[in-house]
């Protein structure tokens, strides 16, 4: 066989490969897992007592006087802070733009009602994180939906495959996604086209800083994550609240303008009425899920390393609600203000994404507005790539216990971050979207058949609350629980 009939039959099955891939992400993304999580998010929500609502004020005065653990340990603020490292990603600045652009400003008010939704959803899969963790035998813990799919369902291949899906999707493919981002915002905020290699420096550098951080282990995760993205989150609120003080006489009008478009009875050309109140929902609803990663099963990875204080499962559950609401409710709010302030949004323009979000701040403060969001991009890529490889790496752990394995996956995630930077190919980030889908949909039905588990836990950790006692949690009240956690955690030393 020739060498062009190889390129050709190569280009063919590719072509085969991405028809299937496009088509199941189509039926994933497209109807399926949207109205999976909107429909569990609203089982979550009415049978938890409206958890987001009656304990949001406990959530936030956990969430602030969490930096010390139950036993020294990683605390909840730091598992707190490795969850939003992944959640808050560039996807705040580039897609909550592009769902304003596409879906029109109303777009905006269905995320903040999915992100209410989703707050009951992150309760339930991080507090399952908390019951079923594993002790790691160093003082530290892992767990996720993978362990509580095994422990709790007695199903460890299907644990198995999550965690494949999601070392797929997480561990490896976004990493490089978000190394691609910030080599393309610094090539685009400094000019660099005409640096040879530029994109190789980038990679290098990330790869560099990763390195020192992720063969530090999570304790080093966690140290980073609890500095860094407070900082970060901080910066970025500083700069958006800035915005809207200079454009305080409008605000009012923005709040007006989107929950109008929200509800408005507008139609596309030759198309029936409604059509804008179709687009606002459905682009809200996906960029507020794909935003706060609620039921995807990504979060409690990380909220499952934590010894939170009260030490209680539920405590760290009530502590993950608020990073669906910091992400969505608060930075996503942040990125809209500063592009529905301004007069960059123009429909059918074509100015959209991250251009669209650079070009509003520009407008507001100036030129450095364009250095401003590079540098946001950088920070935000940057905290995914670490939150991201964690995600992986408690998931490797779980399919076999190997230092040699885990050596390697790292290199494997710092080549991933190099290719990353120089290279974009479409069928490696659409196959990473559709593990992703795969991973959420076993995520979604296993915490809906666990959800008694964790409705039971908290009604206990409620009842200690109404009795005037810091809840502690007695793994000897459930039964079933006791028999089929890890016996090393959740004891009295816990």
């Amino acid at each position: 066989m020739s060498t062009t009939e190889k390129v050709t039959s190569l280009q063919a099955l590719e072509q085969v490969l991405s028809s299937y891939v496009d088509a199941g992400n189509g039926l994933i993304w497209g109807n399926l897992l949207i109205w999976l999580l909107l429909a569990a998010g609203l089982y979550f929500t009415v049978f938890s007592g409206f958890i987001q609502i009656r304990r949001f004020g406990y959530s936030a005065k956990a969430l602030f006087s969490s930096r010390q653990s139950s036993d020294g340990n990683i605390s909840s603020f730091q598992a707190f802070c490795t969850s939003l490292a992944a959640r808050v990603g560039t996807g705040n600045l580039a897609g909550v733009a592009t769902a304003i652009y596409a879906g029109g400003p109303g777009a905006i008010f269905w995320m903040w009602v999915i992100a209410v939704l989703g707050m009951a959803t992150s309760f339930i899969e991080c507090t399952l994180a908390q019951v079923y963790k594993t002790d790691s035998g160093d003082g530290t813990f892992r767990g996720g939906p993978a362990y509580y799919i095994q422990k709790g369902l007695g199903q460890r291949w299907l644990g198995i495959v999550f965690a494949i899906s999601l070392i797929i999707a997480f561990g490896l493919v976004f990493n490089a996604v978000q190394s691609n981002t910030i080599s393309a915002a610094m090539q685009s905020a400094f000019n660099a086209d005409g640096i040879k290699n530029f994109d190789y420096y980038i990679g290098f550098a990330i790869i560099i800083i990763a390195s020192i951080v992720i063969f530090g282990g999570i304790r080093s995760i966690a140290r980073f994550a609890e500095y860094c993205v407070p900082f970060m989150a901080l910066l970025y609120l500083l700069v958006a609240v800035a915005v809207i003080f200079m454009n305080i006489d409008k605000l009012p009008g923005v709040f007006s303008t989107i929950f109008e478009h929200a509800f408005r009875m507008e139609s596309a050309a030759g198309g029936a009425a409604g059509w804008m109140i179709k687009e606002a929902f459905m682009n809200g609803l996906k960029r507020g899920l794909f935003s706060n990663e609620a039921g995807m099963g990504s979060a409690p990875n990380a909220a499952a390393v934590a010894s939170p204080n009260p030490p209680h499962p539920a405590t760290q559950g009530i502590v993950s609600m608020m990073g669906v609401f910091m992400d969505t409710i608060v930075i996503c709010t942040a990125t809209a203000s500063i592009v529905l302030l301004s007069d960059q949004l123009v429909p059918g323009s074509g100015l959209t994404s991250s251009d669209l979000t650079q070009a509003a701040l520009t407008e507001h403060v100036g030129s450095w507005g364009s250095y401003f969001i590079a540098f946001a991009i950088l920070l935000f890529a940057f905290t995914s790539i670490i939150a991201n490889y964690y995600y992986g790496e408690t998931n490797l752990m779980f399919i076999k216990e190997s230092k040699a394995l885990l050596l390697a996956y790292r290199l494997v995630v710092l080549g991933m971050i190099l290719f990353g930077s120089v290279a974009k190919v479409s069928l490696v980030w659409n196959m990473a979207d559709l593990s992703m889908g795969v991973m959420a949909i076993i995520n979604i039905i296993a915490i809906l058949l666990l959800s008694k588990i964790a409705f039971s836990v908290l009604k206990d950790f409620d009842e200690q609350i109404k009795a005037n006692k810091k809840p502690v949690f007695d793994r000897k009240k459930f039964p079933f629980l006791d028999r089929t956690m890890d016996p090393n955690v959740w004891n009295k030393k816990d």
